[in-house]
């Protein structure tokens, strides 16, 4: 979950165990996380990102460490404004 969209709605960014190839992958480690983590090293992907309702949520497993959170953020802008 990257940022409230308002009325309900997360923009939310997709994060897997296999980077795919995709160059502006952001690996997450697990020192990455300040709460919770993950089984697995893996890959948040700039280029896969979407928008849900906080009703198909269920649960909040990890959050990231603000220095990883930034630099997802800066991969995804430099896939905004190359």
């Amino acid at each position: 979950m990257l940022a409230d969209a308002g009325r309900g709605d997360w923009i939310l960014c997709q994060v897997t165990s296999n980077p795919y190839a995709d160059p502006l992958a952001v690996e997450i480690a697990l020192a990455d996380f300040s709460s919770g983590s993950l089984s697995l090293v893996s890959y948040a992907r700039p280029g896969k990102l979407s928008t849900a309702n906080e009703g198909l949520m269920r649960s909040q497993v990890a959050e990231l460490r603000q220095e990883a959170f930034r630099r997802l953020l800066e991969s995804i802008l430099r896939l905004l404004d190359p």
